[in-house]
């Protein structure tokens, strides 16, 4: 129903009740019928589900298969290992996930408890579920709306609507009816649930309860949406499909071809489960956890809350970022910037609700001025607003209000001591039709009026001009030319206000003489202020290649007055109206042109990305009201604010700003790419050290095979020393690897592409590495059994000296994995202390199995000598050929 295009008459006949209200007969059974008034939550993850969710990588299944396929062959150690590698990954998972919703909840707020609701003809305060459609509801400044409402008696009634529509200015409310093509943020004859009553009062029909308001149908699109995949996980499942697929290949062919050849089926059953092991990475999921979590940590140190890890890696390839304006890039504090008065332009510095800044003329700072202290007494008295300190500086009440005792503040003047010296005797309140409003004061003996209100109202009205301390007539040519000043103030976006004041006789029925024939004193302009380091945060999003767009439901002007101050100047905007006018395949032709949309509804923002989507952006919405929440769940990455941010946008984010702080979005890319550089590291490693061990063995099965080694098949590597170096010299360094410190030109290059695999300009790399670790320890493999022989000591023997060179060729080879174009002997081995010391940690670990007996029992180990490591050392060192600015291309 089209609310805002019925009269008041009409609405109380559809609705069929009265301006005296419901009965309370009445109005319980249309709680039944309607239910009570409130938002219906998707159930939230329980601990359980998001234990559960840990368990869905192809990666981790693999290993929970190797693990169970280990224990029904009896290798017990194997399958205790790998089971807790498992158990670490979930647990790292669940912890860090379980933590980010906790403190979700703690950033919740009460939004409208209460209601205060005229049944059967009294006044009574309700708990506003109790709200039904036909309720007649009066409210005033300081008041949260509980329900959607017709409004039908508006006394200087100003609504604040920045959380519903994103326009800055709260909305000034009438009763009479609109036209149908009304958008929602011009319904002046309309109340919403969730938004603030900043100034005066009034009365209204509940028309719309619970999920039927308009914080609830954006609630209710939100909860159908289904999140999409991170890129990340996209990359892991494939990678985690392409190793299943290969292992389990070459896994079939071995145990196939061994069968057929030796007949011996366990065995090649054997063999076969023990190339498997040796394929599968089992560290890799628990150090992609790992990876994660510590930029988590980082995050959260930088107030971000990231609600899911594999979010953080998302910002690393987002192309593009799509920000709501008032209280995202700006602060969502109204501030006077600009003064007319005394015949010149004076600047105002400093920004926000603290009252710190100084007032300009041509640089040098005014201390002294009599019509600019009057402006301020003037601005100071005729206003309702307070401003306070908590730990903050705030406003209560009217925030255009606001800013002008934060101006006066600036100046050292104080509207607490003001209304000490000269109380409001009598006041006229602003109304739409006047657009002005005067309080009336006695002042050194005499009694004055104080008005402000719209420039054209208060110059058309003033017959004198305050200045240069004298009080001149006002001449309709300088009136000419305060009003071009007033349209210039307009055209950079600025709200501008006008003041002026009157001596008059007496204090009784000021009202019907004081508005006219006004001594003019000047103007302010003020504007809701960009917050100070966006500026920056864009330009550094243009040097990585992503693009900031603006979409606002506030004035196209005042969005590309912003615009421009913070970088993000456009030749092409694109409003709400003109939207509505282009079909999806128009929109996606120009959607890439406009930087700015503006007075924009949630369906608008939904079309944007959806168009921005299918031109291959990966795209990062940030938002703080209800109409951003369905853009935002939508998003590959969805950005809440979490001070300012309503409940249903952070319920549907993947990351909450606790700060509602736009640059640390760019720190939080900085961190993604930093992160998916560095699990690209521990992949290539991984990888690379592992499939030698497959061509190891498969080359040890066919050379016995064929006879050429004698005894048979012989493996250079049992399944337990294969399971060391993958969980302990694999995965102490990969560990390191995840820690390793970004490249410092990370945010200098271009976002990578959404379809760029996780293998990009590195399977060369990984090949060489492979092959090379392949050829020597094959090499030491044949030279080991012809110089110590095929019996139990010489076959031990052997097996030790393939599995210590695969150990340090690794240990060697991880260093030349820290860059992706640089190679050890560039960068050096220091810069990354976790890694020095996870190198010597791994060598430790490998010397304790060659030397300590009750090791060497368990991995069949025997001591090496110092010939045995010199050629250990030569052949292992090889790993620092495998040079990143040749191989990487």
């Amino acid at each position: 129903m089209e609310w805002h295009t019925k009269t008041v008459d009409d609405i109380l006949k559809l609705l069929n009740t009265s301006k005296n209200g419901l009965t309370e007969d009445e109005a319980e059974k249309r709680l039944k019928k309607y239910g009570p008034n409130l938002i219906a939550k998707k159930r939230r993850l329980d601990p359980f589900k998001i234990l559960a969710r840990q368990f869905t990588s192809f990666l981790v299944l693999l290993l929970v298969f190797a693990a169970f396929i280990s224990f029904l062959i009896g290798a017990e150690l194997d399958a205790m290992v790998i089971s807790a590698i498992v158990v670490l990954n979930a647990a790292l998972g669940f912890f860090q996930e379980y933590r980010a919703e906790k403190a979700l909840e703690a950033l919740k707020k009460l939004a409208a408890p209460k209601a205060k609701v005229l049944r059967d003809g009294k006044l009574q305060v309700l708990d506003a579920e109790k709200l039904v459609p036909g309720d007649i509801i009066t409210f005033e400044e300081g008041d949260i709306l509980p329900a959607d409402i017709r409004i039908f008696e508006a006394m200087d009634l100003k609504i604040d609507e920045a959380v519903l529509t994103g326009e800055s200015i709260p909305s000034l409310k009438i009763t009479q009816k609109l036209p149908e093509r009304t958008t929602l943020a011009d319904r002046e004859n309309m109340g919403y649930s969730a938004t603030v009553v900043t100034y005066g009062r009034g009365r209204g029909i509940v028309v719309a309860t619970g999920m039927q308001t308009e914080f609830g149908k954006i609630a209710q699109s939100i909860q159908k949406i289904e999140e999409k995949p991170t890129p990340l996980s996209i990359r892991l499942r494939s990678l985690g499909i392409w190793l299943g697929v290969l292992v389990l290949s070459f896994s079939a062919v071995i145990f196939s071809v061994g069968a057929i050849v030796t007949k011996e089926i366990y065995e090649s059953f054997m063999i076969a489960i023990a190339l498997a092991v040796s394929a599968v990475p089992e560290g890799l999921p628990a150090i992609v956890t790992i990876c994660l979590a510590l930029g988590v940590k980082k995050m959260a140190n930088r107030n971000a809350i990231v609600r899911k890890l594999a979010s953080v890696e998302t910002l690393g390839c987002a192309t593009l970022i799509a920000t709501d304006k008032t209280g995202t890039l700006t602060k969502n504090e109204m501030t006077v910037k600009k003064i007319f008065v005394n015949d010149k332009v004076l600047e105002v510095t400093g920004s926000g609700y603290e009252p710190v800044g100084k007032i300009l003329e041509n640089k040098k700072e005014v201390k002294k001025s009599k019509e600019l202290s009057l402006l301020f007494e003037i601005a100071c008295l005729c206003n309702h607003a307070s401003l306070k300190k908590d730990k903050e500086w705030y406003v209560v009440g009217d925030p255009t209000e606001g800013s002008l005792l934060v101006a006066a503040a600036k100046f050292g003047i104080w509207k607490e001591k003001l209304e000490k010296d000269y109380p409001v005797i009598a006041e006229i309140p602003f109304s739409s039709e006047r657009k002005m409003m005067t309080t009336t004061h006695k002042i050194r003996g005499k009694f004055y009026s104080y008005s402000k209100g719209a420039p054209e109202v208060i110059i058309r009205n003033s017959k004198f001009i305050a200045e240069n301390s004298k009080v001149n007539k006002f001449s309709e040519k300088e009136k000419e030319k305060m009003l071009k000043i007033v349209s210039q103030f307009a055209s950079q976006a600025l709200r501008v206000l006008a003041f002026g004041y009157k001596e008059v006789t007496q204090a009784k029925d000021i009202s019907k003489t004081v508005e006219k024939d006004f001594v003019f004193v000047g103007f302010v302009g003020m504007i809701d202020p960009p917050r100070l380091e966006v500026k920056e945060a864009v330009e550094k999003c243009k040097q990585a290649g992503i693009k900031v767009i603006m979409i606002t439901g506030d004035h196209e002007l005042t969005a590309r007055a912003i615009g421009k101050e913070i970088g993000m100047e456009s030749k092409y905007s694109i409003t709400g109206a003109e939207l509505n006018e282009l079909s999806d395949k128009e929109l996606e032709k120009v959607v890439e042109k406009a930087t700015i949309y503006a007075r924009t509804s949630a369906e608008h923002k939904e079309r944007i990305l959806e168009a921005l989507r299918k031109r291959g952006h990966v795209i990062a919405m940030t938002g703080d009201g209800v109409n951003d929440a369905p853009a935002v769940k939508r998003a590959d990455i969805g950005i809440a604010m979490g001070i300012k941010g309503s409940d249903v946008t952070r319920e549907a984010s993947h990351m909450v700003l606790a700060d509602d702080n736009f640059a640390t979005i760019v720190n939080a890319v900085e961190e993604g790419r930093g992160i998916y550089d560095n699990i690209r590291k521990f992949v290539r490693f991984l990888l690379a050290v592992n499939f030698d061990e497959i061509f190891l063995i498969l080359s040890a099965i066919v050379l016995g095979t064929v006879g050429i080694i004698e005894g048979g098949i012989i493996l250079p590597l049992l399944p337990l020393q294969i399971l060391w170096i993958n969980l302990l010299t694999d995965g102490l360094p990969a560990l390191a690897l995840s820690a390793d410190p970004y490249d410092p030109r990370v945010m200098e290059r271009k976002p990578r592409s959404r379809k760029e695999g996780i293998f990009h300009k590195m399977l060369l790399f990984i090949l060489i590495a492979g092959l090379i670790n392949f050829i020597t320890c094959l090499t030491i493999f044949l030279f080991g059994l012809e110089k110590f022989g095929t019996g139990e000591f010489g076959i031990n023997k052997t097996r030790t000296m393939v599995f210590t060179l695969a150990v340090f060729f690794e240990l060697f080879f991880v260093f030349n994995c820290r860059s992706e174009r640089h190679s050890v002997f560039k960068i050096g081995v220091g810069g990354n202390r976790k890694l020095l010391l996870a190198v010597f940690v791994s060598i430790l670990f490998q010397l304790l199995v060659i030397y300590l007996p009750p090791l060497q029992i368990a991995f069949k180990t025997v001591p090496l000598g110092l010939v045995d490591w010199l050629i250990i050392l030569s052949l292992s060192s090889a790993g620092l050929l495998v040079l990143p600015e040749i191989f990487m291309k």
